[in-house]
């Protein structure tokens, strides 16, 4: 049907409505999208910078725990503690002296670390965290926590941290951790990243360094958002650290604690080793330090108490300390002499108390002379005209030869900071250090342990081990790592007469338990755990003729630094022998006054496992020696916290 005119002109006008409508609305739509749009693009582009364009996914590093370190019957000797701290972030603190004087009333502030941290928090970006002070008490974290809207940008924090609950007792051998500093870093060609935390802690001495990789562990990391200005959003994801390796030593830390306590008033070493193994059971050096000073950074005053400290407390004189053998090198001497037949076994030299050689005439320690001497005479009392003759016939190269075969003058891989290998001099050794060739004068000082030949206790418990045993049994103190045993090598038999050996073996017997034995005051008198040993004394100055003449100074009216040192080398029981010792004790006197009398109770602890009972003394010494043990400050021996094992 056909519209009309009028109906059609209504239809046009309601579409002509409908479309102003419409395109109004589509205008009013493109206007408010338009002003949004403005408003975003122009007025708050830069919040919207931050939030989209600018925003990154970085990658955080998530600090390992270091890993525990035990001595051999499972007890720690380093740890991880729990370490409560504060920390400050400047951009969020509005006036940074006034929020520390506030958390000064609540929780105690050392002044030096206290300025130290302020000093790097102006040094760092302003949103990066600054400890302000660790190593607080619960309650002092906690009195923080509750004073929060106080105290702006400062914020309570738990981390962890290295501790050494035995205190000095492993100081030299297990080392300390401290900050990474400048000097760490140049040593390093590609550093690990961890190391570029601020504060971040690594070894610094001992096998802290040595393994240091294995300790240290592998970082986790963390998916983090930050905006622009660097500053943390929110945590997107992390992938958890791998521990630190955990380590158990050889050493036993009943024994090194006696053994500290034993050598306490003296500048001394003493080093046990197991003869079976090569285990290394206690190396002691006295005197010792805290470790847990060096942790945070020790202060100035008591670094130098340390440092000017005559004894020296930051040598470590088990391994790094090399002195001139003295007398314990004449087993050595008449070995080489007995291998090349240059003397036999029964041979005896006349000792009418010095020997004239190449124009010089060469002392006997006593004045009068030992008179006819044969080998087991000669190392029975120490005879010097014995070892010159031995050591004259015999030439310093083949006596060089047989000392690195028994230890001396090698250096032992062990992770122990400044191990020395000490010196065996020999014809090509003077030519390379000197530039000169040898005298044969040189060598009858040589044969006695004195002269240019230097050793460490380390390298004289070896050769004490292998005089022992007869064989080439070498050191080690890594027990087990991560529970894992460490694998022991079979040692291989030296290249020594078995006679000759014996010979060697009973002459330390008689110079602990003979009757003109210079030892035997040290004797052990326990049936089947009697010592065989030797004293040494080294001297540290020249005696001129005319202090001969009018009589040798003696040690006691000398200062101290011009004293003799004392050594004594022994090992236990005679018949099955399981611990050797050495021991040195720094301007000490003779060695049968000074060093054998503690080695004997060091010996005789490892041999008992304990405090040794007193009838393994002899009768007339039992009342001082109960005294002497009475008043050590000996730690009772610890259990095990927990087995030494992720395995």
């Amino acid at each position: 049907m056909k519209k009309s005119s009028k109906e059609t002109e209504e239809s046009a006008g309601l579409v002509t409505r409908r479309g102003l409508v419409l395109a109004g609305l589509q205008l009013g739509f493109m206007t408010v999208l338009g002003l949004r749009m403005r408003q975003m693009q122009v007025e708050e582009a830069e919040n919207y910078r931050l939030l989209a364009e600018e925003n990154r996914i970085n990658m955080r590093l998530i600090p390992p725990s270091r890993g525990i370190i035990y001595d051999r019957t499972g007890v720690p000797i380093a740890t991880n503690t729990q370490n409560y701290r504060i920390v400050i972030v400047r951009e969020d603190v509005p006036d940074v002296d006034e929020t520390i004087a506030k958390l000064r009333r609540l929780v105690p502030l050392d002044e030096d670390e206290l300025e130290k941290s302020l000093r790097e928090m102006y040094r760092r970006s302003p949103f990066v965290p600054v400890t302000l002070a660790d190593r607080l008490s619960w309650e002092d974290v906690a009195e923080v926590a509750v004073n929060a809207p106080a105290l702006p940008g400062v914020t309570p924090d738990v981390g962890l941290s290295r501790e050494y609950p035995l205190g000095a007792d492993f100081a030299h051998i297990v080392g300390y951790v401290g900050p990474v500093s400048d000097y760490d870093l140049s040593k390093l060609q590609n550093p690990d990243p961890l190391l570029q935390i601020p504060k971040f802690q690594i070894g610094k001495i001992g096998v802290e360094t040595k393994l240091e990789a294995q300790l240290r562990g592998q970082a986790g990391t963390k998916r983090i958002e930050v905006n622009a200005a660097g500053r943390v959003m929110r945590e997107l994801g992390r992938e958890e650290y791998t521990p630190g390796t955990d380590l158990q030593l050889t050493i036993d830390h009943g024994l090194q604690n006696f053994a500290q306590a034993r050598l306490a008033e003296e500048s001394a070493g003493a080093v046990v080793m197991d003869i079976e193994t090569g285990d290394l059971v206690a190396m002691a050096s006295s005197p010792s330090f805290d470790p847990d000073l060096f942790v945070r950074g020790i202060s100035t005053t008591n670094y130098r108490l340390l440092t000017e400290n005559k004894y020296r407390p930051l040598f470590n004189k088990a391994v790094q300390g090399l002195y001139p053998p003295g007398s314990t090198f004449k087993m050595m001497t008449g070995l080489a002499a007995l291998r090349h037949n240059v003397i036999g076994p029964g041979e005896t030299v006349w000792c009418p108390g010095h020997m004239n050689f190449g124009g010089r005439r060469f002392h006997c320690w006593k004045r009068g002379g030992h008179g006819w001497v044969d080998l087991n005479t000669a190392i029975t009392e120490s005879c010097d005209v014995y070892f010159y003759e031995a050591a004259n016939r015999t030439g310093i190269d083949r006596l060089a030869t047989l000392c690195h075969e028994f230890g001396l003058g090698e250096r032992f891989d062990l992770p122990v900071s400044a191990i020395r290998e000490g010196i065996v001099p020999s014809t090509k050794w003077k030519a390379q250090a000197r530039g000169e060739q040898w005298f044969p004068g040189e060598t009858l000082n040589t044969a006695i342990g004195q002269g240019d030949v230097l050793t460490s206790p380390l390298q004289l418990a070896v050769m004490t081990a292998r005089i022992a045993s007869g064989k080439a049994i070498s050191p080690r103190l890594i027990k087990s790592v991560n529970g894992i045993e460490s694998p022991i090598e079979e040692a291989a038999p030296l290249n020594i007469s078995a006679s000759h050996l014996r010979l060697v073996q009973q002459a330390m017997y008689n110079v602990s338990n003979g009757r003109r034995g210079t030892a035997r005051r040290s004797r052990i008198v326990t049936e089947g755990m009697e010592m065989a040993g030797k004293t040494g004394t080294s001297q540290v100055r020249n005696i001129t003729a005319a202090e001969r003449a009018r009589g040798v100074v003696s040690n006691e009216q000398l200062p101290w630094e011009r004293r003799d040192h004392g050594l004594f080398v022994a090992y236990a029981p005679f018949d099955k022998p399981k611990y050797a010792i050495s021991m040195i004790v720094e301007h000490g006197g003779g060695g049968s006054s000074a060093a054998a009398p503690p080695a004997r109770d060091i010996l005789l602890y490892a041999l008992y496992g304990g405090v040794p009972p007193l009838d393994a003394y002899p009768d007339d010494q039992r009342e001082r020696i109960k005294t002497m043990l009475s008043e050590l400050p000996i730690r009772p021996r610890q259990e095990p916290s927990k087995t030494p094992s992720r395995a």
